[in-house]
């Protein structure tokens, strides 16, 4: 079975928890720059500098809405530039994140929140009931064109939530550059 899908890419970025907005920038409320997939996800005017024991990278984009725990998104290239070996997980598990130093107009903060993000699908559990999909299943993802492949164990994320927007894979920057992918790219999902 077969279903087109959305492809977006993500560059670095990151998520932080209140205590560290407050800390990095002297305030509670970030500054709201624009929606970036139709439900909750916005990016945030604000950036941050993420240093590592090598080296820094200036102007990490912070995404909401906030969560419980700090996380930064980073590319494999990024590993070289930080001195750092983060690993590739699912957003959220940061049991073996590398350590960063964040860094803010206000202050910084050293934490445990790291990773290269897996690619991965978000679907809705309407459109998970239709096409038989599991949270956390694997599924592979077709892209046609002049560097066409097959992208494997693209793990499938199942909101409960209902809202009205087209499955999407995100990949990373590197990834889809590698793939010849431009954001808004379909990709046929192969279950």
């Amino acid at each position: 079975m077969e279903e087109k899908i959305l492809i977006r890419l993500s560059n670095h970025h990151c998520h932080l928890n209140e205590e560290t907005v407050e800390k990095l920038f002297g305030k509670k409320e970030l500054t709201f720059e624009r929606s970036l997939n139709g439900a909750d996800l916005v990016a945030y005017k604000e950036t941050i500098t993420v240093k590592g024991p090598k080296g820094s990278i200036e102007k990490i984009r912070v995404l909401g809405p906030l969560r419980k725990y700090n996380q930064v998104e980073l590319l494999v290239a990024d590993n070289y530039k930080l001195g750092v070996k983060a690993p590739v997980c699912m957003s959220g598990d940061l049991n073996d994140a590398v350590e960063l130093t964040l860094s803010g107009p206000c202050g910084e903060i050293s934490d445990k929140c790291g990773i290269v993000a897996a690619r991965h699908i978000h679907m809705f559990t309407g459109e998970a009931e239709r096409l038989g999909i599991t949270n956390n299943q694997k599924v592979r993802v077709a892209v046609e064109g002049e560097r066409g492949l097959v992208f494997e164990n693209v793990q499938v994320k199942v909101s409960p939530k209902e809202v009205d927007i087209p499955v999407l894979m995100h990949i990373d920057t590197e990834e889809g550059n590698a793939a010849g992918i431009t954001s808004n790219t379909n990709g046929i999902m192969i279950l």
